[in-house]
Parts: structure tokens; sequence; C-alpha cells
């Protein structure tokens, strides 16, 4: 494997190779040993959606990670910043941030913060600071429907680009590549008003379980409106959402729903917002496909 860059942390000699030469056995080895959910096949989805770097040590351990994804011209999503434990004290993940910033010149960023980066990611000029709420646990069933003017059906195939066009008009970015991949693996529902697709919903199997997202709507209503079935079909099991936590009604519903919050994370940004909505009351982002992917 070609070698990319070359670094002396202390006592470690690490190793830069191109993320999609590892093995993902080993990718997955490392997310667990810091306690991340993903399994082999939600690292396979982010390698096929996009590129990355992994840290190396001399015996040929993977020691530490980061990932991108560019979303049109002038945006690059990055995720999955990854460091051992014996590493995260001797600056590799301000070493992989600065060599992702390096291989994206020009450039835009945004990404998902855990609590223990978010100092580094501050240090390294990222603002527009968004609080996003990690609910998951046992559905249980949900409150009574919420009231809404139009219909809720399941998603069909020629729904694809009613999909892309709210999915742009709620983030700013071209994310066709993402449900590329996503949509084969995910059942989805949609909000039909006036004979258009106004608001969706995916769900699909990840980490534990399964997760609900993207969920895209103009207002709360429309978002639980959507989401509702799933919580309904997947009563007595895992389920997962990630969403602003400015969207208190919804996140009302999701708890009532038995997904409690378990942690909280924050969407930053670097030369501009991420996923700020063309028009403030249009269509927003009510729930992230995934940390790593928004």
């Amino acid at each position: 494997m070609e070698t990319i860059a070359q670094l002396h942390l202390d006592a470690f000699k690490i190793t830069l190779r191109d993320i999609g030469e590892i093995d993902v056995a080993q990718l997955h080895a490392l997310s667990v040993a810091v306690g991340w959910p993903h399994r082999d096949s939600d690292w396979r989805v982010l390698l096929d959606l996009g590129q990355g770097i992994a840290a190396v040590d001399e015996i040929g351990r993977v020691v530490g990670t980061v990932m991108w994804q560019r979303y049109g011209a002038g945006f690059t999503m990055v995720g999955m910043l990854i460091t051992s434990p014996r590493l995260q004290e001797h600056g590799a993940g301000r070493w992989l941030m600065e060599r992702a910033h390096e291989l994206n010149p020009g450039s835009a960023f945004g990404l998902t913060a855990t609590h223990a980066a978010r100092r580094l990611y501050r240090s390294m000029g990222y603002g527009h600071e968004q609080k996003i709420l990690q609910c998951q646990g046992q559905a249980v069933g949900s409150p009574p429907p919420v009231r809404v003017e139009g219909t809720v059906r399941a998603m069909r195939a020629e729904d694809r680009e009613s999909l892309l066009s709210l999915d742009r008009a709620a983030t700013g970015c071209d994310r066709s590549a993402v449900f590329r991949r996503i949509l084969p693996v995910s059942k989805g529902q949609v909000l039909v008003r006036n004979d258009e697709v106004v608001a969706f919903a995916l769900c699909r199997r990840f980490g534990r379980e399964r997760v609900i997202g993207p969920v895209i709507a103009s207002v709360q209503e429309d978002a639980i409106a959507v989401c509702q079935p799933f919580v309904e079909h997947h009563a007595g099991s895992f389920l997962r959402v990630d969403t602003p936590a400015s969207h208190t009604a919804f996140v009302d519903f999701i708890v009532a729903s038995g997904m409690q919050i378990y942690d909280s994370v924050t969407s930053m940004g670097l030369g501009r917002a991420p996923y700020a909505p063309l028009d403030p009351h249009g269509p927003r982002r009510m729930a992230l496909a995934s940390q790593a992917l928004g």
C-alpha cells in the first residue's frame, strides 16, 4: 500500500494509508474499541460513498481513521474521526483532521462532533453549532396520530426525484450519492399533499438494529406523520433517531415512542453553516441519515 504520510507520536511511528485499502474487519475492530456501534456493513456503506485515510502502527494495526464525503462543489462532510485510546493525547486527531483539510482544498466542511472532539474542532475554527440529540431505545408504539393535511403512504420508486429535491432544499447540498446507496436498503414513508411529496422518512438497519433517518419536512407535525408508521411497525424493537434539539415537538414524539435521549453531539461547520435550508420556511433536516453522513 502507498504511504500517504508518516508521523512520530512520542514512541509511536504512525503511517497513513488510503482507507479503501484497509480490511473492513480492522476498521470495525477500531470502532468497537472506542464503543461506537458501527457494524461491518455500516463501514462498507461509508467506504462505498466516501474517501478517507487510516493511521497504521508499525505492526499493521489500525489506530486511527478519518473519512469524508463530497456533497457537490465546495462542501465536504467529515466523519469517522477515531483514534485509539493510547494515541488520543498525542495529537493524532488533529493530525488526521489537518490531512483531511489538505486533501480537500478550497472546500467548506461540516461534521458531527462528540463531546470529546468538540474542543479540538473549535480550536481548528469550526463553528455554526447545532445541538443534536441521539435518541434510542425499544419502540413502544406511539402517541395518538398527529393530524396533518394529506396522505401518508409507503415510498415508491417514482418518488426518488421528489426525495432528492426535498433533501437539497433542506440541506443546501447534493446528497444524491448517499440516496443511491441507502435507498435500496431502506424502507420509506412519504407525505403527499396536493399530489406532491412534501415530507419523507427512511428507515434502515444500522448499528444495534435500525435507524430512522434522514427525515425531511417543513414542519414537525409532518415529520411525526411520516415516522409514526415505522414506530408502530417496529414496536418492541430497538430504534434510533438523531435529531436537532430545537425540534422540540418532534423530540417529544420520539421520547414518547420509547426512544430516550441517550447522548448529544454537535453539528459544526467550517467556512459556512452546514445543512442550512434554502428557505427558512421550507423543508429542513428533522433527523440525520447518520452522524457521519449528516
